[in-house]
């Protein structure tokens, strides 16, 4: 069910992210992919994603209080944000997250 990154790369690691979605929806599958986007162009290997479909953990939408899905917790580094959507506006994102925009 839900992974923890292990201490060495949790400690290298800039950003863990939890990504919190309802099945192959539309909106899951295009959070899934604006999100690994992201991932990908601005972080590079500088994040670790978990993803967590809330059809097969129902659990854990409980346990993170999670009230809307797509759903996209930022972990660390602090301060923890919560974000809901499909995530299309790389911009808006990356600010929310606090990342730079390039």
């Amino acid at each position: 069910m839900k992974k923890k990154a292990p201490d060495n790369l949790a400690a290298e690691c800039k950003m863990v992210l939890q990504l919190y979605v309802t099945g192959m929806s539309p909106n899951s599958m295009e959070a899934i992919e604006n999100v690994k986007k992201i991932c990908d162009e601005h972080l590079k290997d500088a994040c670790v994603l978990e993803i967590i479909d809330l059809y097969k953990h129902p659990e854990v939408a409980k346990e993170q209080q999670i009230i809307f899905s797509p759903s996209l917790i930022k972990l660390s580094p602090l301060p923890k944000k919560t974000l809901i959507g499909t995530f299309q506006d790389t911009e808006k994102v990356m600010k929310a997250l606090g990342l730079p925009l390039k």
